[in-house]
């Protein structure tokens, strides 16, 4: 459980779309910002656009893309991104087909640990979760999982979220944004923890998370926060949220189609603002609900899109945030297990670079259950197993000890089982392996419970320097601080 690194895997194990339709869609996507555009409405947005050799019209704010323009940006933007962790061996290299795991969907819902309702979300809750993920070795890094309800102020939102998650794992952090103020606010403390600003581009151990809005918006807000942290030349994610049927057609090619031609707009935007900053495509997107019109978590079809995205984005050789192991269950039961398991090992098996929403999330990602988040670190590890796949070699083949052995013998002494047994087959955190006989057997939900209560009951100190966090806490008097 405390292991000091993280393990990392390659795969390409799970390919949706043929070469000839990677290179198809590629091709359309290009035509689609060339011929259709984007409305952007940040003025500094369009600025950076028009110098950059976009045709923009200011009175709507339709800005349409050359097609060289855009492939100038995918050439500058960098295709290795790392997001560093303070925490060692858990730094987050994002290239090629490189898998990670993490939180993430800003819930506005926890299911409550002592009652076990659902409950609005607080800065305790953001507290909490960081704990968790700290001690959850198959989370590779933090993207913070929940609102804080009780903060009115639009501009105190980000301050506290990273403040609060800093403070609570060592491993990297990335978040969403909800004003411009406390984006420079955020930025301006993680600069201060870094040692200054130059430090904090060379080693950013924190991430920003902007929006496409779909069909094709970048809207003003977003629009500038993006603008500024690529100025800044800190990791920044440009995730769109096609919704098929509704906000993108209702196929799911044309839905891939939305999802990498208006992240590719968004990679245009930042690498217009400043060529090699580190920008990263975002694939968030899902199916409606023909019965409601809602936009459905746990679909099949969502990990489909998103293994798709994987191709286009290797393929492009852009760096990937994208989504998984989501569900629509509003209970913890078997809806939320298979939902979650199938998303998380098919955009797992794609190589999608950084798989967000992964751990926790229930309710079409609406709330945050903290039992689902170790069930979904349990369900990651066995991801990893599969990604790591089978080593053959003489070794492990083990022919010789076959021969030397010969028929009707066993392999419980051989050295060569003593050798791998520990390290050829995934050792689960809390699934129950004894028979129903055994006395003391831990149901899985049951030791997902216990875990929770002893993250809970551990003493929560600080993992910043004290000197420092009193610094922060000074300058930014907007921070709130924990009841308990």
């Amino acid at each position: 459980m405390n292991r000091q690194h993280a393990e990392v895997f390659q795969s390409e194990l799970y390919r949706p779309l043929t070469g000839e339709q990677v290179k198809k869609i590629a091709d359309e996507a290009l035509r689609v910002l060339e011929k259709g555009g984007m409305l952007v409405h940040t003025r500094t947005g369009r600025e950076a656009l028009r110098k950059a050799g976009a045709r923009v019209d200011d009175s709507s704010g339709l800005v349409r893309f050359p097609r060289s323009l855009v492939e100038d940006a995918v050439a500058s933007n960098p295709s290795s991104i790392t997001l560093h962790a303070r925490k060692p061996g858990y730094d987050v290299v994002l290239e090629k087909n490189r898998v990670h795991y993490g939180t993430g969907g800003t819930a506005i819902y926890v299911l409550d640990p002592d009652s076990g309702e659902r409950r609005p979300s607080t800065i305790e809750d953001v507290i909490l979760n960081a704990r968790m993920v700290e001690q959850l070795q198959n989370i590779h890094l933090f993207t913070i999982n929940v609102f804080p309800n009780e903060i009115q102020s639009r501009d105190h939102i980000d301050i506290n979220r990273f403040f609060h998650s800093l403070d609570n794992t060592g491993k990297h952090v990335m978040g969403g944004l909800y004003s411009l103020q406390g984006c420079r606010q955020t930025v301006e403390m993680a600069e201060e923890l870094a040692g200054g600003a130059r430090e904090l581009a060379g080693r950013p151990f924190v991430s920003f998370i902007t929006l496409i809005i779909s069909p094709f918006k970048i809207d003003d807000r977003y629009g500038e926060m993006t603008c500024y942290l690529a100025g800044k030349g800190l990791p920044v994610v440009v995730p769109t949220e096609p919704i098929c049927g509704t906000t993108s057609p209702v196929t799911l090619a044309g839905n891939v189609l939305t999802h990498i031609a208006e992240t590719l707009g968004g990679i245009a935007l930042v690498q217009s603002v400043r060529k090699g900053a580190p920008g990263i495509c975002g694939s968030v997107g899902s199916i409606t609900n023909l019965q409601n019109m809602d936009h459905v978590g746990g679909a099949i079809e969502r990990a489909m899109i998103n293994a798709a995205v994987s191709q286009l984005a290797q393929y492009f050789e852009i760096p990937l945030y994208s989504t998984g192991g989501t569900s629509d269950a509003v209970e913890l039961d078997i809806q939320a297990a298979w939902e979650s398991a199938m998303s998380s090992l098919l955009v797992a098996m794609s190589g999608a670079n950084y798989i967000h929403d992964i751990a926790g999330l229930m309710e079409a990602d609406l709330t945050v259950s903290y039992d689902k988040l170790v069930m979904d670190n349990e369900i990651l590890g066995m991801c990893q197993r599969v990604l790591r796949g089978i080593e053959v070699n003489d070794d492990t083949l083990a022919a010789d000890l076959m021969i030397e052995r010969g028929p009707g013998a066993h392999y419980l002494d051989a050295d060569h089982t003593i050798e791998h047994m520990r390290n050829e087959f995934y050792s689960p955190l809390i699934s129950s392996r004894e028979k129903r006989e055994v006395p003391g057997r831990i149901p899985a939900a049951a030791a997902a419970r216990n875990f929770v209560e002893m993250v809970r009951r551990q003493e929560s100190g600080s993992l910043l320097e004290p000197r420092l966090r009193q610094r922060i806490l000074t300058r930014f008097p907007e921070i709130v601080k924990p009841t308990s």
